[in-house]
């Protein structure tokens, strides 16, 4: 079991570089804002891979890019085909991960629970 979880892993981190490659390059989806690719979770069959995304911006933003990463996610799977030399290319999911916006939440109550100690 513990091979399928770093051959996931690998698979994962693959596609993540990819994913961001393109991003960078090859999409020009108006949608799409400055996004961050923070992880890909691929299912141990390789049938879908979820991948986690951040992006700056409002709400709207974040739900405009999400729909722009989710209309490009056949076009991302085939150049992903070209260009890595596996058998089975995953379908794409796309997430919003929230996980900045929550770190950045607890470093506010940490620094207002710091300037109470200091009064």
């Amino acid at each position: 079991m513990k091979e399928r979880s770093q051959r996931c892993q690998r698979i994962g981190d693959q596609l993540r570089g990819e994913i961001s490659n393109m991003l960078l390059r090859d999409i020009k989806d108006p949608r799409i804002g400055f996004v961050t690719v923070m992880d890909v979770e691929v299912a141990p069959d390789l049938s879908h891979a979820t991948v986690f995304f951040t992006v700056y911006g409002s709400e709207e933003e974040r739900s405009d890019t999400l729909s722009g990463l989710n209309s490009t996610a056949g076009f991302m799977r085939r150049e992903m085909g070209r260009r890595l030399h596996l058998k089975r290319i995953p379908e794409l999911h796309f997430r919003y991960d929230n996980t900045s916006l929550k770190g950045e939440h607890l470093e506010g109550i940490f620094s207002q629970i710091r300037q109470e100690e200091e009064n």
